[in-house]
């Protein structure tokens, strides 16, 4: 191996420390506890090795959340996949991405949440996101009928999220989450 794939190597590995790092800080302690202090001294780097991978905070938080839309893209292709007929899928990828949202809630909200610099909805969408987002629009396809599909697709996001969000926030009870989400499989498998 030569001097320089090890080097590109060594790079990538303290990239995923760091992202790892700051994941698993940030479901422990929350995102206020994430610091690159902090995420040097978890990683056993200095601060200006960090800085040589990425900007600040803001960048890790941005990687994470990447990290992330890729781990529901792959939950939600998943659920479309295995789901037995259209409707099925809907409620699959709706329970799929509820469940996701719930188990990571730290990782939902640097997607989601917070302030990152992420592109969305333009041509520069990380190919993760845009791949999440095309496994939803798969899954309402069947029923897009007149509706344009982007649209659709972008309504019935914002549906979980919604849903996802009022309920984590404690502005939607629990106990009802389930009868909430039939609602919206419903009005979106139709």
């Amino acid at each position: 191996m030569s001097t320089q794939a090890r080097r590109e190597r060594e790079r990538a590995e303290r990239e995923r420390a760091i992202v790892a790092a700051a994941r698993d800080l940030a479901l422990a302690e929350g995102w206020d506890a994430v610091t690159t202090r902090r995420l040097a001294a978890e990683i056993e780097y200095s601060q200006p090795v960090l800085y040589s991978h990425f900007k600040g905070k803001d960048a890790i938080m941005a990687a994470v959340a990447v990290e992330g839309f890729a781990e529901l893209a792959a939950a939600v292709a998943s659920a479309r996949a295995s789901a037995s007929g259209p409707r099925e899928a809907v409620a699959d990828v709706a329970a799929a991405y509820t469940t996701f949202a719930q188990q990571q809630p730290a990782l939902y909200d640097a997607m989601f949440t917070l302030a990152v610099d992420l592109p969305f909805a333009s041509q520069d969408v990380p190919t993760d996101l845009a791949r999440g987002f095309a496994e939803l629009a798969e899954t309402v396809c069947p029923f897009a009928g007149e509706h344009d599909l982007e649209a659709l697709t972008e309504t019935f996001w914002s549906g979980l999220h919604g849903l996802v969000t009022l309920m984590r926030s404690g502005r939607l009870r629990r106990a009802d989450h389930d009868r909430r989400l039939a609602v919206l499989v419903d009005r979106f498998s139709r």
